[in-house]
């Protein structure tokens, strides 16, 4: 397969032929130091099977072909749902097509005459590409605009979002032409080392981070720890990114869970304070309270669940963010 893919740090292509778009880079790493269960058999599976999802992944071509197939194999694994293909042309939905668990291919029919075709690979499920073609000629357009890194819990990855085109990350970079690379791992935004090193070492114009509930969540530092913990992972970015523009977004409401102490007596204020302290240490970075984002009525209304936005939360949160992001870029 030509590599007309963008929005992953590695690819990997087993004896099979089949592709999977990591982003970030499994080569080299302890799967254990990010999942230690004491069983080997689960050691390091949650983050890394968020990794090797393709959300916003995504080629783009210029073709009057009249159709294009793609060959996918998916599986639920962790996930509870397989997100869709999403098909753009000129920028536009053109078709979002199901994919289902095992081996199929996917022919979409296409205008045949001159246009621009964005593919979008499922931000959900476990996704692997092994075969794609057009049924004329189709040049692959190399990514433009600034580069815009992001990175986060499941709000960013944003399984639940209607299609992969339409995760608030991906809304934000349609809207301004942002090249966005989507580091959002679901129940996976624990600080981790690997996270930081490869935001510092990939090339940005514009880095957000978003931070807290998966810390909240799984009670993973306390009080005491957790403001160094952020102080340190944003001194690993810096390090690559001495002058790039740096946003801190602290956790979005989730009225079922404020006010309420987690394992080591944290709430989601108390987070969300620790967050900031962390992130302030860096005159440079601008924090964003989460509640600015979306209120908590609106919360209430639009959230699949006590902390997950449903698809039209995860179109207001691009909305809002759109606005709020562009004086960074």
């Amino acid at each position: 397969m030509s590599d007309v893919w963008t929005g992953y740090q590695h690819r990997a292509v087993d004896a099979d032929g089949w592709t999977t778009f990591w982003r970030l880079d499994p080569r080299g790493h302890d799967f254990q130091l990010s999942d230690w269960s004491g069983d080997p058999d689960r050691a390091g599976h949650r983050l890394w099977e968020r990794a090797a999802t393709p959300a916003g992944v995504r080629g783009a071509w210029r073709t009057s072909a009249t159709s294009v197939e793609l060959e996918i194999r998916a599986a639920l694994s962790i996930y509870t749902r397989i997100a869709p293909v999403d098909v753009l042309v000129d920028g536009e939905l053109h078709q979002r097509c199901a994919v289902e668990e095992g081996e199929q291919r996917l022919t979409i029919e296409l205008p045949g005459r001159p246009v621009e075709v964005e593919i979008w690979l499922p931000q959900a499920g476990k996704i692997e590409l092994r075969e794609f073609s057009f049924d004329g000629e189709a040049e692959p357009l190399a990514p433009t605009g600034p580069r815009w890194i992001t990175y986060g819990s499941s709000i960013t990855q944003a399984g639940g979002a209607y299609g992969p085109s339409e995760t608030w990350p991906a809304l934000v970079a349609r809207k301004h032409g942002w090249r966005c690379a989507s580091l959002g791992f679901a129940g996976e935004c624990h600080l981790d080392p690997i996270a930081a090193r490869t935001i510092r070492d990939l090339p940005a114009e514009l880095i957000s981070l978003c931070l807290g509930i998966n810390i909240h969540g799984g009670a993973t530092f306390s009080g005491r720890t957790l403001p160094g913990q952020v102080e340190a992972f944003i001194a690993t970015v810096r390090g690559g990114h001495p002058q790039t523009p740096l946003v801190v977004i602290t956790p979005l409401p989730a009225p079922d869970r404020e006010g309420k102490p987690n394992a080591v007596g944290l709430t989601l204020d108390d987070v969300r304070d620790c967050v900031e302290l962390g992130a302030r240490t860096d005159p440079g970075v601008q924090v964003i309270d989460g509640r600015t984002i979306l209120s908590a009525d609106e919360a209430r209304a639009l959230y699949a669940d006590e902390v997950h936005p449903g698809p039209d939360g995860y179109r207001l949160i691009g909305e809002r963010l759109a606005g709020r992001l562009t004086q960074l870029g």
